[in-house]
């Protein structure tokens, strides 16, 4: 049984992998036996990621490019495929959120997050699913967000590009299932990340709110994605295709507690 979950020989490439959940998804992948290829757009912060994982034992090389730059991407695409021989899962985690109200949100601003959280996922696996196709195999998980079910106040575009991501995913699956590609998406709720930390102190209202509206009456830890991470990538999900599995601690499944309780 543990063989379904071995990805030892795989090559992994983790969009935006330096730290927080992107971070915890490559470890867990690294951990499972994944050669581990991460991409950034700052140089100082890929330089201490890939320290930080080959402290763990696990092969992992890094690569500076934006992927929403499509001649770019499709050159560092072939370049990591020319050095690693081929690309067996994509995790497009790399994204960006801006809180603003929308009336005050410039079009502009729309459109950047609209082009990192959506277009750059687009971009990413359209160029690795073409060798993908070729072989007949291919993992790719795209970092959807509860956001691609639920709106919250300030953050419309990150919303729209997530729930855009949501059906990219779908449609991806839709058209690639033939080739034996297997596409489904990651939804995280809340998680402890150091994005967070300044709100998830005793007394912040929203600390209170999101501990109160979690089943499971807590944050979520990086490490809790690390095993649906290695599901998706693995063999043990050949047969999911254009799922989106929510790492939620419960908080889709409930309109919240009584406020009694």
């Amino acid at each position: 049984m543990t063989n379904l979950f071995d990805l030892t020989g795989k090559v992994a490439l983790i969009t935006g992998g330096t730290h927080g959940l992107g971070l915890a998804m490559a470890e867990g992948l690294g951990s499972a036996g994944a050669e581990l290829v991460v991409t950034s757009t700052t140089p100082s912060k890929l330089e201490e990621a890939i320290k930080y994982y080959q402290s763990k034992g696990f092969k992992a090389t890094g690569y500076i490019f934006d992927v929403t730059d499509e001649k770019i991407a499709a050159e560092k695409v072939a370049e990591i495929e020319a050095n690693h021989k081929q690309i067996d899962i994509l995790i497009n985690n790399a994204g960006i959120i801006k809180r603003v109200p929308a009336l005050e949100m410039e079009v502009s601003e729309f459109r950047k997050v609209i082009d990192v959280d959506l277009t750059g996922p687009f971009i990413m696996s359209q160029l690795v699913a073409r060798n993908m196709i070729k072989r007949r195999s291919g993992k790719i998980i795209n970092i959807c967000s509860m956001m691609s079910e639920l709106g919250r106040d300030n953050v419309v575009a990150y919303a729209s590009a997530k729930g855009g991501l949501k059906m990219l995913t779908k449609n991806l699956a839709t058209e690639w299932a033939k080739h034996n590609i297997q596409v489904n998406g990651i939804g995280p709720g809340y998680f402890a990340t150091s994005q967070t930390e300044p709100i998830r102190v005793d007394g912040n209202p929203f600390n209170e709110f999101i501990i109160s509206r979690t089943p499971e009456g807590r944050w979520g830890n990086p490490e809790d994605l690390a095993g649906t991470a290695i599901f998706l990538a693995s063999e043990a999900s050949q047969f999911i295709n254009g799922q989106i599995i929510y790492v939620d601690g419960g908080i889709l499944a409930t309109i919240g507690k009584p406020s009694n309780e």
